[in-house]
């Protein structure tokens, strides 16, 4: 594809030869000839002086030689031009003769089912939507149009997929949440979890991640969330919108996570918490309360992040303090006995 075509698929303006040919997209540091590459960061600045590639995607403000895409968010560009260069290859339509569908299952326009899947009865399929091989649609399930569910996924009883929903290998929709009721011989005893999972469009659900039915009512993920791999939500969460749950998240019972929300990796939030809009919480901080809308916080418990930095900073030095101040008691005391 010729720059000046591209840039015109991804409303970018052009600097300098426009009719160079791109082939693909690749890393500064591999591309080639033909190869399209980008600069979102500034430390990759220096690489435009050393790079193979045929033209490149910058910001404004970068200089170079290179035949260049403009724009003012060249990582988003870089996105849309991978997905322009390197389309992923579509099944085809129709029903793999191994896959088990319910007659009572009704399949939109388009659709395809693959090898071994199972659709059982009464589910309800968009059109154009893909399910894998090995996927399992529970009874009543929903599944609305232009969805990706990779092999091994699996879909709860009457849980409900909006569209251009992906869940990818292994996740599992609309499991048991977790909860008992203990009774006075410490016996656990299972509450039945007769809730349900509402996914909204644009949502993607990462490999081995889980998202628990609700206990009653529902557990629902936001439109446009995006949830890594092995990430638990358990039951009655509820997120709101292009919110980014980082891998290895764990978000306990009943909690409430606003929309725009970063939880980085490993953060844990405890049941019945309140993470308002815009709130960022640093990789492994524990959230044990009610966390305002905008702040960003870190540690455990959750507090402002750059408090949290200035006591890390003094943690390593404690013991010396303490010493310190130990000795200074001595003194002390010393200078009243004499």
């Amino acid at each position: 594809m010729k720059l000046d075509e591209l840039a015109e698929k991804l409303g970018c303006l052009v600097r300098g030869d426009g009719c160079v040919e791109v082939r693909r997209v690749r890393s500064i540091e591999e591309a080639g000839a033909g190869d399209l590459t980008f600069v979102a960061s500034a430390r990759f600045a220096a690489h435009l002086k050393t790079t193979h590639a045929s033209a490149v995607i910058v910001a404004p403000s970068t200089v170079t030689a290179l035949p260049s895409l403009i724009s003012d968010n060249p990582y988003l560009a870089f996105a849309k031009a991978v997905a322009l260069l390197h389309p992923q290859p579509r099944p085809a339509v129709g029903v793999h003769p191994s896959a088990q569908v319910d007659a009572s299952a009704v399949l939109g326009r388009d659709v395809h089912v693959g090898a071994l899947a199972v659709v059982g009865p009464r589910v309800r399929i968009g059109a154009r939507t893909i399910v894998h091989p090995h996927v399992t649609l529970y009874e009543d399930v929903v599944v609305g149009e232009d969805c990706i569910l990779h092999s091994g996924a699996q879909v709860r009883e009457l849980c409900r997929l909006g569209d251009r929903v992906v869940v990818q290998n292994g996740a599992t929709i609309g499991g048991d949440g977790f909860g008992f009721a203990r009774d006075g011989s410490g016996r656990h005893h299972k509450i039945p979890q007769v809730g349900v999972v509402v996914i909204e469009d644009d949502v993607e659900i990462g490999a081995l991640a889980a998202v628990d039915r609700a206990a009653l009512g529902e557990t629902r993920i936001g439109r446009g969330t995006k949830i890594d791999n092995l990430v638990q939500v358990a039951h009655s969460v509820r997120i709101g919108e292009n919110t980014i749950l980082c891998s290895q998240v764990g978000i306990a019972g009943s909690s409430r996570i606003g929309s725009r929300v970063t939880l980085a990796g490993q953060v844990g939030v405890v049941d019945h918490a309140t993470i308002g809009d815009d709130v960022i919480a640093t990789a492994q901080t524990g959230v044990a309360h009610v966390v305002a809308a905008g702040a960003c916080v870190s540690g455990y418990p959750a507090i402002d992040n750059r408090t949290w930095l200035k006591a890390i900073a003094v943690f390593p030095r404690l013991p010396e303090i303490f010493r310190r101040l130990r000795e200074l008691e001595k003194r002390i005391a010393a200078g009243r006995q004499g």
